[in-house]
């Protein structure tokens, strides 16, 4: 059965806003996407220089759980707490476990939940679809209503394409323009995120208005010493809402950076202090946008007003009212299957938390008026995985990204969801969202030149003392595995926990049954 699990890959798509340049230039902490690559024990890795190391000779799996005990019970080890599972993708047996149905923080690994839900009840063709509707009855009064409906994907190229759309319809001026926030219903920020994360982009609040990942990038660069460092906004439009308070100074060249950047809960105030030398290189950062409806609707005011447009009155609303409306013109996003890459390789949280509250807005059986569409999403995580034959009291989850510390998981509960989406009809749309080993999204620079390179597709997970990785593995001599590594309460910087991972990763490439 398993000659037909081969390893699909989704090459990453172009990034077009400077938020995700950010992203990828690699901006430290939780909100990090790309993962540092570790060097990895000669014990491990037979090299066969130059190119690709080879792999060791082959363990037995009766020997696997020795194996990978002297890797955990290394004295750097020893304090934190450990879940591993190691499973055939197809068949019974257990290859290794340790505290299998205990719970553990799973920090972004909590995607792999989100992700398998989203693509078994919406199908990988879903497209999100953003409206605008005839507000009026009377042919008199232009008066129009624009309906989000949480598109993450969403930037001000689709807005330009709806403005276009609607001057090929004859508007030259709207009398009242309506901009609805009402497609996702309860709070946009999860109460038990951290402020640290909330402030910037990989936090960001999570609304049925979302454009350009509802993020705004800014640039901090050194002028002469003694002056202020230089703010540039990527975004002008978004840049309005903020008030910048610049305590910071440039120093002279050679000596010590170090910037801080500062927000106040609720309020558009910006405060960044420290000191950049005259000579170091400009730092990047990106925020969250303040009140993103509004900054959704300027948007779409200057997208308006570049086809020559006039708008006499705007209003934003939460009502998700469109009573039967004419809908008169409409863009979708990429089909589901290319926003679970996105949400799985780049391990984008905003991506995740809208395909949350999409599963709760469009599940009509659970879902009523006025709920909150974020819980109901996470019923209908808890409903779809049930009936995929997951365990429902193996985990328990609060948000759908895996920004909070609330979620608990079991390594068991993870394996369950990897294996049933295994043998699903998507099975191939949910495997192709994994980043791979050294080819994709946040493993690009994870076992590199190693025999998992090309072979591992697993989703990462970091945040402090936290750090996670749970996939498949084509394991060369042995049937394909399903594993799951889940570290809690470590000490130690998430890099050198990764190099634990990858190692155990590296003697599951080595493993045959005898």
């Amino acid at each position: 059965m398993f000659k037909n699990w081969t390893l699909w890959t989704t090459k990453s798509k172009p990034l077009s806003v400077l938020l995700l340049f950010l992203i990828v230039q690699g901006i430290t902490g939780q909100r990090a996407i790309a993962q540092k690559s570790t060097t990895l024990p000669s014990s491990l890795i037979a090299q066969n220089s130059p190119g690709k190391t080879q792999p060791l000779p082959a363990i037995c799996s009766a020997q696997l759980g020795n194996a990978i005990e002297a890797v955990i019970n290394r004295p750097q080890y020893q304090r934190f707490r450990w879940g591993v599972l190691v499973e055939p993708v197809f068949g019974t047996g257990t290859l290794y476990a340790r505290d299998r149905d205990r719970y553990f923080i799973p920090a972004s690994n909590t995607k792999l939940f989100t992700t398998a839900a989203a693509l078994s009840k919406l199908s990988p063709n879903y497209r999100i679809r953003t409206s605008i509707y005839n507000a009026s009855s009377d042919p008199n009064i232009k008066s129009l209503r624009l309906v989000g409906r949480g598109d993450p994907s969403l930037t001000d190229e689709q807005l330009k394409t709806l403005a276009q759309q609607l001057k090929r319809q004859g508007y030259d001026q709207i009398q009242q323009l309506v901009v609805d926030d009402g497609y996702f219903q309860g709070t946009p920020i999860h109460p038990s995120w951290e402020w640290e994360d909330v402030q910037y982009y990989y936090g960001t609040t999570v609304n049925s208005l979302i454009v350009n990942q509802n993020a705004i990038g800014l640039t901090i660069s050194p002028q002469k010493p003694g002056l202020p460092l230089k703010v540039s906004w990527n975004d002008p439009i978004s840049a309005i809402s903020w008030q910048v308070e610049n305590n910071s100074v440039t120093s002279a060249p050679g000596s010590e950076s170090s910037v801080q950047f500062n927000s106040f809960l609720g309020k558009p105030v910006l405060r960044i202090s420290g000191q950049l030398a005259a000579d170091a290189q400009p730092n990047l950062q990106a925020m969250a946008v303040i009140d993103p409806a509004e900054t959704f609707s300027r948007h779409l005011r200057v997208a308006l007003a570049g086809q020559q447009i006039k708008v006499a009155n705007t209003q934003v609303v939460s009502t998700n009212n469109t009573d039967n409306a004419q809908e008169l013109a409409a863009v979708e996003s990429a089909p589901l299957a290319t926003l679970l890459a996105e949400t799985n390789q780049n391990s984008n949280n905003l991506y995740a938390e809208a395909l949350l509250r999409l599963l709760g807005a469009t599940n009509k059986e659970l879902g009523a008026n006025n709920q909150d569409t974020a819980q109901i999403g996470l019923a209908t995580v808890k409903q779809t995985l049930t009936n995929l034959g997951v365990d429902p009291e193996s985990y328990k989850l609060v948000d759908g990204s895996g920004l909070s510390r609330h979620n608990l998981v079991s390594p068991n509960a993870i394996v369950q969801t990897l294996k049933a989406m295994a043998k699903s009809p998507y099975a191939e749309y949910y495997r192709a969202s994994l980043p791979v080993a050294g080819v994709s999204g946040t493993l690009k620079t994870r076992l590199r030149n190693t025999p998992a390179e090309g072979i591992l597709s697993a989703k990462t997970g970091t945040m402090t003392g936290v750090v996670a990785l749970s996939g498949y593995l084509n394991a060369p001599i042995n049937q394909p595995l399903v594993f799951s590594i889940l570290v809690n309460q470590s000490d130690q910087s998430a890099s050198v926990m990764r190099q634990a991972m990858d190692e155990i990763v590296l003697l599951l490439t080595r493993v045959r049954s005898c």
